[in-house]
């Protein structure tokens, strides 16, 4: 049975646009690099060391975390449907001299091919760009080798993310660009959870991100309430 593909042309266009600033760390990509030392810290930390891990990042985009995974010792494969940001983060690969497969495919394809491969696998601020994150996550939890540790960061859907991610971030702080996020499509850690559960996964820990706009600064704690982070593992 052909399913029609798990991707919102208007979200991969919206990335695509800006793929040339991936790397620059003033532009509209800074969140990512001021988040990513907290993320990989997190990551390596439930993933039990990256050190000789088999590693999946799905919707890796220009390649920041997948980077940082590799630079960790992990070997790392970087999926994405959007053809210009993986063009980023190829390019930026072979100027910095990391060994990464970065391929054009679906987590649902790859789930098909090499099913139960990977000792991790990641799916950073992804989930709320997809038409359907329930296949999206099923799909992860079929690439994650048995007992393997998924990991999932979205967006909280309550009006206080909507004030924070979409009000303050988008249009008061300038932190990302107008229309970056449909809060529609935020996700509460419940219904992450309960999609989890449905593909076969144990959900093992929930952590908060938090942005202080005075120091300018994020940081992981128990506040899940905007950015939040589902750690899972496969049984």
């Amino acid at each position: 049975m052909n399913l029609e593909p798990n991707a919102d042309p208007a979200e991969l266009a919206k990335f695509s646009k800006l793929a040339h600033r991936w790397w620059d760390p003033t532009s509209e990509f800074k969140p990512l690099h001021d988040i990513n030392p907290l993320r990989l810290a997190y990551l390596e930390e439930q993933a039990g060391g990256l050190q000789g891990k088999r590693v999946l990042d799905v919707g890796c985009g220009g390649g920041i975390l997948a980077e940082a995974m590799a630079a960790r010792g992990a070997a790392v494969t970087g999926i994405d449907l959007a053809e210009k940001p993986l063009g980023v983060a190829r390019l930026h690969a072979l100027e910095t001299g990391a060994t990464i497969d970065y391929r054009l495919e679906a987590a649902e394809d790859l789930a098909q091919q090499e099913p139960s491969s990977f000792d991790l696998v990641t799916c950073m601020e992804m989930l709320e760009h997809v038409p359907d994150p329930a296949r999206t996550v099923a799909a992860c939890a079929q690439l994650a080798k048995p007992g393997g540790t998924l990991v999932f960061a979205t967006l909280n859907r309550n009006p206080k993310s909507y004030l924070f991610a979409v009000i303050g971030a988008e249009y008061v702080l300038g932190l990302l660009p107008r229309g970056t996020h449909d809060y529609a499509k935020f996700l509460r850690p419940a219904e992450l959870a309960a999609f989890a559960r449905q593909a076969g996964l144990q959900s093992v820990a929930l952590k908060g991100m938090s942005y202080n706009p005075f120091s300018r600064a994020y940081s992981l704690g128990e506040d899940s309430s905007v950015n939040y982070i589902l750690v899972c593992r496969r049984g």
